[in-house]
């Protein structure tokens, strides 16, 4: 009879099982997670936004108006806006357009009025936040 000869071999099989049970709990409560909200417009330096910048204004209630420099703030549509845009970046290509978001607005609306500028061609944009008063 041959004697036994040992194998330096690690059995994965267990770990594989714990591998699914873990991947099976995850996906169960991955759905039932909730999502923190997120304090982002003030900060301790900011740069100043450029002089002559067009300001898009997003209120909490999701209402937005231009302001142009030398003209008062009108309330528009998004699709008044984004044509008002477009057309102030014919007269100067290079014309900078800033976002300046209420603190209490969600973020998907500051994007969705950023991508809109970014669909018609706005090459200059910026987020307009307001420093801390320290």
């Amino acid at each position: 009879m041959r004697p036994r000869r040992l194998k330096n071999e690690i059995n994965v099989v267990p770990y594989i099982d714990v591998m699914l049970v873990l991947l099976v709990i995850f996906m169960v409560t991955a759905p039932m997670m909730t999502t923190a909200s997120i304090d982002v417009p003030s900060v301790g330096k900011a740069a100043q936004p450029p002089v002559e910048a067009l300001q898009v204004i997003v209120r909490a209630d999701r209402t937005l108006a231009l302001l142009a420099p030398g003209k008062p703030e009108r309330p528009l549509s998004r699709s008044e806006l984004s044509d008002e845009i477009a057309a102030a970046q014919r007269k100067n290509p290079e014309q900078a357009v800033v976002i300046a978001g209420d603190k209490n607005v969600k973020y998907q609306a500051v994007l969705e009025v950023m991508d809109d500028l970014q669909q018609k061609h706005v090459k200059r944009i910026g987020l307009l936040v307001q420093p801390t008063g320290k």
